[in-house]
């Protein structure tokens, strides 16, 4: 009689325990595992880099009065890829409006990229976008899973050379689960979270390759005056320009044809001199500047287009 209650007491017990729900939400980058987010601190010389806007190449979304400029999983992955870039600490963003001033100046021919506030052009595209449910019933349980797929491509553009330096694409994957036993607890409703953490897992990769892209080349600047007030170059404490630092000043090489692809391309240029950073000035990206002496080699101040400042 007692093994009875007791067998009795354990099957109401397993029952409780086995009753209510359970959720778990899995997000995984395509080809790799998630880095965790964190805020570097970086003291060396920053890149500006530009944003365009994401253009939705899926048909996701895509309803009758559908607004190609407010696309919510193209500024969905601006958003996104604009946080992670600002988490490695070396990178200026700038605003939307530069980035379409940027790209209309790319375009044209012969551009002048002394007057254009930036290293790199980013450009993107949604290029696949998924979401499906999935359910099932048992005798005593019952499951839903929501799973979400994103595809992302990038293209990085150099604004001096206007070519494009660097493409892929990224796919990400995120999904959530619940499930109810004997009808106790609930199956979770809409998630509305799964369509970010899709894309931002497809962009992860991509941020590690802007990344190098960017940071194995050199920072540049240009000259902009030379008078008695001094030698002023572009750049300054926003950039990671500090005082003291000595700056090698490259004579621009010449201009050539490729006749593979049509277009010009710049050779490389000799380091002429080297300037010493004595004063910085201005209040934001766009207009802050460095003061410089010359503390070795010589510069004409007639042809300052001819020249340009870079360091890694």
């Amino acid at each position: 009689m007692k093994m009875k209650k007791l067998a009795g007491l354990l099957f109401i017990s397993l029952v409780f325990v086995g009753c209510g729900s359970t959720a778990k939400t899995t997000v995984r980058k395509v080809g790799g595992a998630l880095n965790e987010e964190t805020v570097q601190d970086y003291q060396g010389l920053k890149r500006i880099v530009a944003i365009a806007r994401f253009s939705n190449e899926t048909e996701y979304a895509k309803g009758a009065f559908y607004d190609r400029e407010n696309d919510p999983i193209g500024r969905q992955a601006v958003d996104i890829l604009s946080a992670k870039l600002a988490a490695r600490g070396k990178f200026i963003l700038l605003e939307r409006a530069d980035a379409d001033k940027i790209q209309e100046e790319i375009e044209k021919n012969g551009g002048d990229a002394q007057k254009i506030q930036a290293d790199y052009l980013i450009v993107g595209s949604i290029t696949e976008f998924g979401r499906k449910v999935i359910g099932n019933v048992g005798l005593a349980s019952r499951s839903k899973t929501q799973m979400v797929e994103a595809g992302v491509t990038i293209r990085l553009i150099d604004v001096r050379t206007k070519q494009i330096i660097y493409a892929e694409e990224g796919k990400g994957e995120a999904e959530t689960s619940s499930s109810t036993v004997l009808g106790m607890g609930g199956v979770q409703g809409f998630d509305s979270t799964l369509s970010d953490k899709a894309i931002s897992a497809a962009i992860e990769k991509l941020v590690d390759n802007i990344e190098k892209n960017c940071m194995d080349r050199p920072w540049q600047s240009y000259i902009l005056s030379y008078g008695d007030d001094g030698i002023i170059i572009a750049g300054g404490e926003k950039q990671g320009v500090k005082v003291g630092s000595v700056l090698p000043v490259y004579e621009r090489g010449r201009q050539v044809k490729n006749p593979q692809t049509g277009m010009m391309i710049e050779l490389p240029g000799k380091e002429v001199a080297k300037v010493s950073v004595i004063a910085l000035g201005g209040r934001t990206v766009t207009d802050e500047y460095a003061v410089v002496q010359l503390v070795e080699g010589s510069i004409n101040s007639s042809a300052l287009s001819d020249y340009v400042i870079q360091d890694k």
